[in-house]
């Protein structure tokens, strides 16, 4: 009998991905023969076919199905144990592979990086910035050691630990916005002219939730899909925006306008996989992101606030 490699496993993953030999032996860099000859070598060394080759794409059989499974397990769980034997515990060198949903970009990334290159200098990072549900599957597939997102239903597998939480408020520019003596109260919000994140975002999901609620019809003026842009307009225009109070106080050209009643509150929190190899630069990271939201003032998460609805509960977040 053959003996079956690693190699047979990488191979069959990349067909069953493709659909099609071709492009599977284009993406391995190898070629079409030598591809078809390897997986008809597993399938005999298993004694089943794994591919149906009948029809115009190549698909796997039932057996080839419950077979991929295994095998995406196998190779996953292969490199946590490559990266756990290479995992130097006194963080001379090692590497994070962290996802976060946009916002955080805006002001919570930066001094993490900064902070964990300061502490741990031979760390390094591969961030990764998408949707919460990506992020969520990334880390189901070992693809992502640590997510920074809400809390929200998670998927199964994905473990929460809470960070701060996140609150929110109406924002102009610092030129154009006296200090208020009260809150504005929601239904003046009929009267601003807003640039407001687009719908990608679920801050804006917030916002629109807080409008309905309290029957607000907005003038949007300006969409935007970018944090830095939004400001920018905000700061040159007498255009008012909805934006996390940590964004705000990192910019001394724009102002936050309390509400009343106040927008939705939010908890951030770190995510990984249940039961994952954690490595040194993982538990480091961890260590280092409570440190720096407490040093920063942040909201404690067990200090959250209600929404305007006095709802705290968080929406699919981006």
């Amino acid at each position: 009998m053959a003996v079956l490699e690693l190699r047979h496993l990488r191979y069959l993953l990349a067909v069953a991905e493709h659909g099609n030999f071709t492009r599977a032996a284009e993406d391995l860099h190898i070629s079409q023969p030598t591809l078809s000859q390897q997986i008809k070598q597993l399938e005999r060394t298993l004694g089943v076919q794994l591919l149906d080759r009948t029809g115009r794409t190549v698909r796997l059989t039932d057996a080839g199905t419950v077979y991929t499974d295994h095998a995406r397990r196998a190779l996953r769980d292969l490199a946590a144990a490559e990266r756990a034997v290479h995992d130097v515990q006194d963080l001379s060198r090692g590497h994070l592979r962290l996802g976060v949903t946009p916002t955080f970009t805006a002001y919570l990334i930066g001094p993490l990086a900064a902070e964990l290159h300061t502490r741990h200098p031979g760390v390094s990072l591969t961030l990764t910035e998408t949707t919460q549900d990506r992020i969520e599957a990334a880390l189901l597939a070992d693809d992502l050691d640590l997510g920074i997102a809400f809390t929200q239903p998670h998927l199964p597998g994905i473990t929460p630990t809470p960070l701060f939480t996140e609150t929110l408020s109406l924002v102009t520019a610092a030129q154009h916005t006296p200090t208020p003596p009260h809150p504005l109260p929601a239904h003046a919000l009929k009267d601003h002219q807003l640039a407001l994140l687009s719908t990608d975002f679920a801050t804006r999901s917030h916002i629109d939730v807080y409008f309905a609620d309290h029957r607000i019809a907005p003038r949007i003026t300006v969409e935007a899909n970018s944090i830095q842009a939004l400001t920018e307009i905000v700061r040159r225009t007498d255009l008012t925006t909805v934006l996390p109070d940590a964004i705000t106080h990192d910019h001394p050209h724009l102002a936050p306008v309390p509400l009343d009643p106040p927008l939705p509150a939010r908890t951030v929190t770190l995510l990984h996989r249940q039961s994952a190899y954690r490595s040194a630069a993982t538990r480091a990271f961890t260590q280092l992101a409570h440190d720096l939201v407490h040093t920063r003032g942040y909201t404690p998460p067990s200090c959250r606030l209600p929404s305007g609805n006095g709802s705290t509960e968080s929406l699919p977040a981006r």
